[in-house]
């Protein structure tokens, strides 16, 4: 049975601003039992949240039962204030408020906590990021605290020495990890990270026009190549599409196509390892 490790039941793939009004007032129950009627019929039975703030994930929680689906969520992502992931989550301006947005989600009933602590990949530009990744200190507290609460971490991170400090402080996953060098990749398979690479942000763009196709290209191809040396590094990689996101639609396929195709034969003993690690952990 499939599992998709990083979903955005908020989104729909086309366009964010509009999806995200739909669920304005309330979460659009027919919207999301339409989306895991797809999840159902393609066969999913997990599916991994990446968060929102207006409760359609932890409804989509409560709905993917009568589907068979076992569906985690963080509840709302967090960012630090005037930092990137404000549209979809909440902010904190400091540790101690962090702590406390990490208490009143527990309360809740969120599943692990999700941190956004880097900036996105600028995609008409190869190697460049919207904004530089926080502090290697400031990642360890986020980190510490949410353990420290019982939770699991998720975290948005793009950039070598972002995900490198968020390997070393027991971050449990990494989502995206653009741009990637040796020193982040052996990090994240010494401290056992998972890392879900959501090729498919980047990999559906080519031929759409929206970007610089040139760089769409050597974005992908470049993470196409981490995930080769990861794996052979023995490192936990999970197939995560990060369905929602623009051309990524809810049940869609190319995730699985492209990491089988850098994984080769071993896919399938792969990819197993990576989806039991974010089910024991998440």
């Amino acid at each position: 049975m499939k599992s998709d490790c990083h979903i955005h039941m908020v989104l729909d793939g086309i366009a964010w601003k509009d999806a995200i009004a739909r669920h304005a007032h309330l979460p659009d129950e027919d919207f999301i039992r339409k989306t895991l009627q797809i999840y159902q019929e393609e066969g999913y039975t997990y599916l991994r949240d990446g968060g929102d703030r207006w409760g359609v994930g932890k409804a989509a929680r409560e709905m993917a039962k009568e589907y068979g689906i076992t569906y985690r969520t963080p509840l709302s992502p967090l960012c630090k204030k005037g930092h990137y992931g404000a549209f979809i989550g909440e902010s904190y301006a400091d540790l101690r408020e962090y702590a406390a947005h990490v208490k009143r989600l527990g309360a809740r009933g969120c599943d692990f906590i999700k941190i956004m602590i880097s900036g996105l990949m600028d995609f008409d530009r190869f190697g460049v990021l919207t904004e530089d990744g926080l502090p290697e200190k400031e990642i360890r507290e986020l980190v510490h605290i949410a353990h420290d609460s019982g939770f699991a971490v998720m975290a948005h991170c793009n950039g070598a020495r972002t995900a490198e400090a968020a390997a070393n402080a027991g971050v449990d996953s990494i989502e995206h990890g653009a741009y990637l060098d040796e020193d982040a990749l052996q990090a994240m398979a010494e401290n056992h990270t998972i890392w879900v690479p959501t090729l498919s942000t980047v990999g559906n763009l080519r031929g759409t026009g929206r970007f610089s196709e040139a760089d769409v290209v050597k974005i992908f191809e470049s993470a196409k190549e981490n995930c080769a040396i990861f794996a052979s590094m023995g490192g936990l990689l999970a197939p995560g599409t990060d369905a929602g996101a623009w051309n990524v639609p809810h049940g869609s396929k190319t995730e699985e196509a492209y990491l089988r195709q850098i994984l080769g034969e071993k896919a399938d003993s792969i990819l197993s390892a990576g989806i039991e690690a974010i089910k024991s952990r998440f």
